[in-house]
């Protein structure tokens, strides 16, 4: 096994092989994970979640449930959580307009941006930046009211298990929103492990 450490505030990508498992790791308990997968041959096809939530007839996966792409194929399947299974599927990654719009002045870290510097590190250009998968986001919607943004429920060493279905590169970017609460207000690393 190899694992990874995912930087505070930034992100990594990797390629993972057809049938290859890998953990996400929240090594500290309170860090949001943004996860993207891409097809490794054609990384204009990618885990898309509108797509995925059609697929497993659910907004977050259950163990055994596969994430498939914008062309509807199968790429990750959740093996193994052991996690309380509070994740997100609905919720864009940060950006600058989103901290924009929080009142940041100048610059923030962001999961856009890390996504984008993680692919350029390994030669790749991302397409766009899809919908990411938030692994330990616990984003809690309620109809008529709207989104209440809460820390994570995992404890420090939890983890997600996948199996790639293709050759894929997989892309992690430890959120670094620190204006709400869905690090705890305090953004730290994570871990990935290639199995």
């Amino acid at each position: 096994m190899t694992a990874q450490t995912i930087p505070a505030r930034r992100g990594l990508a990797l390629r993972v092989k057809k049938g290859q498992h890998y953990r996400v790791i929240n090594t500290h308990g309170y860090q949001v994970v943004d996860h993207w997968a891409f097809n490794a041959a054609d990384i204009k096809e990618f885990m898309s979640m509108e797509h995925s939530h059609v697929a497993i007839d659910k907004l977050s996966p259950l163990v055994g449930d596969s994430m498939v792409t914008n062309k509807r194929r199968p790429i990750i399947t959740l093996v193994e959580d052991t996690t309380p299974g509070v994740h997100d599927t609905l919720v864009a990654a940060c950006d600058i307009y989103r901290y924009e719009g929080l009142g940041v002045k100048g610059y923030h870290d962001n999961c856009t941006d890390n996504l984008a510097a993680a692919m350029k590190a390994i030669g790749l250009t991302v397409p766009e930046t899809p919908a990411p998968f938030n692994l330990f986001q616990n984003t809690q919607y309620t109809p008529g009211k709207g989104f209440a943004w809460l820390p994570p429920v995992s404890k420090p060493g939890q983890y997600v298990r996948f199996r790639a279905e293709m050759d894929a590169v997989i892309v992690c970017s430890c959120c670094p929103q620190d204006i709400m609460k869905i690090n705890d207000g305090n953004p730290t690393d994570a871990a990935i492990e290639l199995e």
